[in-house]
């Protein structure tokens, strides 16, 4: 058995979460972490000085619940598939020829240095700061965004977490949003799909050795 961590992150609102769902719907053994999951309950995220919620922060979030979730991954992924109802495609002979692949999607998820080190392929989706604005006013969060929370903390945020990213990460594939879904999911998924081949002519080998 092989294990494969793919990385999707991205600005709020930039596809992440759309592309990281058709991924696993094209990748045999695969399963998704979305970070958003693990949002602390609002009565403990900090205000800042205007007022706002500080939620593109890594403090806003359960990351040690995120990392145990992982880690219960690596360690047994047909398991964890099993324990969350999503029953391991026959892909391969056995299992010790199978692949599995983590899709691991969320806005900080390279910033977070124990997390980033695990990943074998990494995407970042970007769109423009007026597309992703005009996105983000269309939608309903709960709590809902108060006036300005875009322009006064969303998006400086943003730019402060990526040039933060930029600093400690690299291998990082940067895609753009604007492309159509189609051809944004085709480029990630035949990049994973050819690691995926790559791990299984790895494990043929070993077979044959042994």
């Amino acid at each position: 058995m092989k294990t494969l961590v793919v990385g999707v992150g991205g600005m709020t609102n930039g596809g992440k979460s759309t592309l990281s769902q058709s991924l696993h719907q094209q990748i045999p053994n695969s399963c998704i972490i979305a970070q958003d999951s693990y949002f602390k309950d609002d009565s403990v995220v900090p205000v800042d000085s205007s007022g706002f919620k500080q939620y593109d922060m890594l403090d806003a979030l359960h990351m040690d619940t995120m990392m145990s979730d992982v880690n219960s991954w690596r360690r047994d992924p047909e398991s964890f598939l099993k324990q969350r109802g999503l029953n391991p495609e026959c892909t391969a002979p056995s299992l010790d020829e199978k692949v599995f692949v983590l899709i691991v999607e969320g806005f900080l998820i390279f910033n977070y240095r124990p997390l980033n080190e695990l990943f074998d392929k990494r995407f970042f989706v970007e769109i423009p700061y007026d597309v992703c604005k005009r996105r983000r006013s269309s939608r309903v969060y709960t709590p809902p965004d108060p006036p300005g929370y875009f322009d006064g903390h969303v998006w400086p945020m943003y730019l402060k977490n990526r040039q933060e990213m930029e600093s400690m990460v690299s291998g990082i594939v940067f895609l753009d949003g604007l492309e159509p879904k189609e051809e944004l999911l085709a480029a990630v998924c035949e990049d994973v799909c050819q690691e995926i081949e790559r791990l299984r002519g790895k494990l043929q080998t070993g077979c044959e050795r042994d």
